[in-house]
C-alpha cells in the first residue's frame, strides 16, 4: 500500500486522481437525502410520450444482436471473477417481445477494413481517465482482431455544444478514406448527436453511432441535483480536468434540455443508429451509484444509476437490447484496480465489456453491408 504526503489538498490531487471519488460518495449521500427537485419551468419542455418501441419508430434487433453477442462469447470464452464463464442469458435481459432469433450463422471474421472506430467517452470520464477509460479492457482486443480504434477525449465538464465542436474538429483531423462509427457512452451520446446534427461535413464521414446507456432524454438526475452538487462537480479542483461554467455538463443532461434538442434537430438519415439501454437490480449496482439509482427508481426502477433505460434510447435508431449492468460496468471498467477505495465503492464491475463491444460492432457491420447490399442491387435494377 502507497502512503503519500500531503500538503494540500492540491498537491495531494496532483499525485493521485482518486479524490474526486471521494467527494462523488459523500455528494451522492447529500443527494440522496435531498427530497427537494430543480426548479420546473412548463415554457422549457417539449411535447413528448413514453411508448413501446414497437410504436416509436425504432427497429427491434434484440433478437440478432443476442445470436451474435452468444457467438462472440462462446469465441472469446471471458469469464467473471468467480471463474464463471459469462452467458447471455445472465449479461443480456431479455424482455417481452425479442422473437427466438434468425438463426443466420454469425461471422467473426476480420472486421470490415472502410470503417474507423472512435470511441467518444461521457460525463467526468475526463477527470477519471487516469485510472479508467471508456471501454478500456476492449480496445487492445480491437486492434488485435482487425478494428481501427481511436479514442476522442472530451471535455468531462463542459457543455454538449462545447464537445459537439470539440468531436468535429478533431475526427476531421483524422485520415481520411474510412467510415466512422462512432461508439459512445453516457453524455458523449448527446455530445456526438450534436456533432452530427450541427456539422454536415462529420455526418458525411459517418456511418453509424453505437450509444451505450446514452443519456438521449437526459437524466431525472440532472434535474434533482441541488445547487452545491452542481458547483462541486462544476469547480472541485482537479489535475485532470478544467472546470466547467455555471453547471454547463449537468445542464447539458436536464431531460428538459434533451428532449428540446431532439424536437429541433432531426438526426442525419444517411446514419445507422444502434442503442443499447443498461439496467439492473439494486443489489447488482455499485454501492457508489445505489444512492443514484433510489432517486431514479421513483420514476423508473429499470435503470442503471444514471439513466432511466427508456431514455437512452435515440431516436429512429436499432434497438440492440438491455444490458444486465450499471452505468459504469457496461462500458468502463474498473475492476482489477489497485485503489482499495474504488474496490469498495464500485464493486459490480464484472461484465464482458469487449464481448458487448465487439457484437455490436459486428451487427452494425453485418447492418451497413447489408443496406450496401440493398442499394447496389436497387442500382442495377
Amino acid at each position: 500500500m502507497h502512503i503519500y504526503k500531503m500538503r494540500t489538498a492540491a498537491s495531494w490531487i496532483r499525485f493521485n486522481p482518486i479524490p474526486i471519488i471521494a467527494p462523488l460518495a459523500i455528494a451522492l449521500l447529500a443527494v440522496s437525502c435531498s427530497p427537494r427537485g430543480g426548479a420546473f419551468s412548463a415554457k422549457d419542455a417539449a411535447p413528448s410520450i413514453l411508448a413501446p418501441v414497437n410504436r416509436a419508430g425504432i427497429v427491434d434487433g434484440r433478437a440478432r444482436f443476442r445470436e451474435i453477442f452468444r457467438a462472440v462469447l462462446a469465441a472469446r470464452s471471458p469469464k467473471s471473477g468467480t471463474g464463471k464463464p459469462f452467458d447471455d442469458a445472465a449479461t443480456l435481459w431479455r424482455l417481452s417481445g425479442e422473437s427466438s432469433g434468425t438463426g443466420k450463422p454469425v461471422s467473426l471474421a476480420r472486421p470490415n477494413a472502410d470503417y474507423r472506430i472512435v470511441i467518444v467517452p461521457g460525463l467526468l470520464a475526463e477527470c477519471v481517465s487516469q485510472i479508467s477509460t471508456v471501454f478500456g479492457d476492449a480496445r487492445k482486443r480491437l486492434d488485435n482482431i482487425g478494428y481501427t480504434v481511436d479514442y476522442l477525449q472530451t471535455k468531462g465538464r463542459r457543455s454538449s455544444g462545447h464537445n459537439a465542436t470539440l468531436i468535429r474538429n478533431e475526427a476531421m483531423k483524422m485520415a481520411g478514406g474510412k467510415k466512422i462509427i462512432f461508439v459512445t457512452h453516457s453524455k458523449g451520446s448527446v455530445d456526438t448527436l450534436e456533432a452530427l446534427a450541427k456539422y454536415p461535413e462529420l455526418a458525411r464521414r459517418t456511418a453509424a453511432v453505437i450509444s451505450f446507456s446514452g443519456a438521449i432524454d437526459g437524466s431525472p438526475l440532472a434535474d434533482a441535483f441541488p445547487d452545491f452538487f452542481q458547483k462541486l462537480l462544476d469547480q472541485f479542483p482537479l489535475c485532470s480536468c478544467g472546470p466547467g461554467t455555471q453547471a454547463e455538463a449537468v445542464g447539458s443532461l436536464r431531460r428538459s434540455v434533451r428532449i428540446s434538442w431532439l424536437s429541433k434537430h432531426p438526426l442525419p438519415e444517411a446514419i445507422r443508429y444502434y442503442s443499447l439501454a443498461a439496467f439492473t437490480t439494486r443489489e447488482n449496482t455499485s454501492r457508489i451509484l445505489r444512492p443514484f439509482y433510489d432517486i431514479l427508481a421513483r420514476t423508473d426502477p429499470l435503470n442503471d444509476g444514471m439513466v432511466i433505460c427508456s431514455d437512452a434510447i435515440i431516436p429512429g435508431s436499432v434497438l440492440l437490447g438491455y444490458p444486465n449492468a450499471d452505468h459504469y460496468a457496461v462500458a468502463m471498467p474498473f475492476n482489477g484496480n489497485k485503489y482499495p477505495i474504488l474496490a469498495a465503492l464500485i464493486d459490480k464491475n464484472d461484465y464482458p465489456r469487449a464481448e458487448l463491444l465487439e457484437a455490436a460492432l459486428r451487427y452494425a457491420e453485418e447492418d451497413l453491408g447489408s443496406e450496401k447490399g440493398s442499394a447496389s442491387n436497387a442500382a442495377q435494377r
